[in-house]
């Protein structure tokens, strides 16, 4: 945060633990209590809070319920984020999903909220294309290419599912950055212009692949994982290569080094203006 000076409103910020591993029911509780006592602070000095928004994360709104603030959004795209889901239910007044949601993966989710009187509002459009800009982009491939390199630590919640090795033959002959997850040495604001000034990207996660080619960079995610907004972006037309578990990687792997050469050539698909549709549903105004 040292380094958010415009980028960020000034804003009051308690930092929470992420409840994770063997004692994540005991940081769960600390950190509805520290939330509480943050909230309470804030109304005590603030005045009445009328809206709290949540992205993905239900303990806050669990809080926000017992503190009577009336308007409690969740916003998600993780369809498989069903634990975080199951613990929004019935806390959330609005839910805000995108319009290429998978319902076929959420457990029913969705379907159960609408029966719990949630309101339910839909974006046009992926999470990225709300704070991403779009980046100039190297126009030629290097003669030795020049990849971004994203591996996950592999402790969230549905990574045991999804991660999948990266394989050493496919990281041979390329120039690498290393951006791997927790060990990232950059500026973190900067990742996105970052991975814009390589020639492709190969990740684990699918937030930073789907980051890159919203931006334009050929992307291979290697990854189980499945997503509506992956499936979005593959049938839009933006240069994401998927290697999964079922699949051959030299066959992948081929098509990903064919989308490198072809980045000249590239024709983005417009995106919808989900940054303004954003501000709208949560009743704020964009600073520009």
């Amino acid at each position: 945060m040292d380094s958010s000076e415009g980028v960020l409103p000034k804003r009051q910020l308690i930092w929470v633990e992420r409840p994770i591993g063997k004692k994540r029911l005991r940081i769960a509780w600390k950190r509805m209590r520290e939330v509480r006592s943050f909230l309470k602070n804030a109304l005590r000095t603030g005045g009445k809070i009328a809206r709290i928004i949540s992205v993905g994360a239900p303990l806050e709104l669990r809080v926000a319920k017992r503190l009577k603030i009336p308007k409690r959004w969740y916003i998600s795209d993780t369809e498989v984020n069903h634990l975080a889901h199951r613990l929004a239910a019935g806390m959330a007044t609005d839910v805000l999903v995108p319009t290429h949601w998978n319902s076929s993966i959420d457990g029913g989710w969705l379907e159960k909220l609408r029966k719990k009187g949630s309101t339910i509002h839909r974006l046009d459009g992926l999470h990225g294309m709300v704070h991403l800009r779009p980046q100039l982009r190297p126009k030629q491939v290097a003669v030795v290419p020049k990849i971004a390199v994203r591996r996950l630590d592999g402790d969230g919640v549905h990574d045991a599912e999804e991660i999948l090795e990266i394989p050493e033959s496919i990281l041979e002959g390329i120039e690498q950055t290393r951006a791997d997850e927790g060990k990232y040495a950059g500026d973190a604001w900067e990742f996105a212009s970052m991975m814009s000034m390589h020639d492709g990207v190969i990740s684990q996660s699918v937030t930073v692949a789907s980051e890159a080619v919203l931006m334009g960079v050929p992307t291979l995610l290697v990854s189980n994982a499945e997503r509506g907004f992956l499936d979005r972006l593959e049938s839009d037309g933006f240069p994401l290569f998927r290697l999964r578990s079922d699949e051959g990687v030299e066959e992948i792997h081929a098509q990903f080094l064919a989308g490198l050469h072809l980045t000249e050539a590239l024709d983005l698909p417009d995106w919808p203006n989900a940054r303004q549709q954003f501000a709208e549903f949560i009743g704020s105004e964009l600073i520009d």
